[in-house]
C-alpha cells in the first residue's frame, strides 16, 4: 500500500537560502501527477519557481510516473507547472524578487483537504561562510545534547 498522506520535502532549501516568508499555493496538475505525488514519487531538491507572464511556475521538479498511467496520454516528468495564488501576492512577490534580490523556492509539497500543495518560501541565497557558519552551530548543538546526555548517567 503505497503512503497515504505523503510529504515532499527540499531538503537543500534551508541549507543554500534563508527563508524570510512562507505561502502555500495550489498547483496545475494532471491525474498521474497527484498519483506521483500521493505514492511519495516526487523530486522538488533542485526545483525552483520563476515569473513569467505576471504567473509564477514551478521548473525542474521530477514527478515519476507510477505503474497505472493512463495509455492515451504521454507523461512528462519535468514539465513546468503552473503555480496557483492570488494575484496580489504574486504581484508583491515579484516585486520583491525583482527588486530586493530574493529567490522564490519551493519548501514542501503536501495534501490539504485532498488538494495538492506546495509551501513556497521567499528566501535570499546563502553564501559559502555562512553554510559553514550554520553548520559549526549545528555541528556544536549536537555535541552539547551528547555532552548533557553523558552528564546525567553519572559518568
Amino acid at each position: 500500500m503505497a503512503n497515504t498522506n505523503p510529504h515532499i520535502v527540499n531538503r537543500k532549501a534551508h541549507f543554500n537560502y534563508s527563508v524570510e516568508e512562507k505561502f502555500e499555493c495550489g498547483l496545475v496538475l494532471k491525474g498521474w501527477e497527484v498519483k506521483s505525488v500521493r505514492a511519495g514519487r516526487v523530486q522538488i531538491g533542485d526545483s525552483h519557481v520563476y515569473e513569467y507572464g505576471g504567473e509564477l511556475w514551478l521548473c525542474n521538479a521530477h514527478m515519476n510516473p507510477t505503474d497505472e498511467i493512463s495509455t492515451h496520454e504521454k507523461a512528462n516528468p519535468t514539465r513546468t507547472r503552473k503555480v496557483l495564488m492570488h494575484k496580489k501576492e504574486i504581484m508583491r512577490l515579484i516585486g520583491r524578487v525583482e527588486r530586493q534580490g530574493y529567490s522564490l523556492i519551493p519548501l514542501d509539497m503536501h495534501f490539504t483537504r485532498g488538494r495538492v500543495k506546495l509551501t513556497l518560501a521567499l528566501a535570499k541565497g546563502k553564501r559559502e561562510f555562512e553554510k559553514r557558519e550554520d553548520e559549526s552551530k549545528r555541528q556544536w548543538e549536537r555535541d552539547r545534547q551528547r555532552l548533557m546526555k553523558t552528564r546525567s548517567r553519572g559518568r
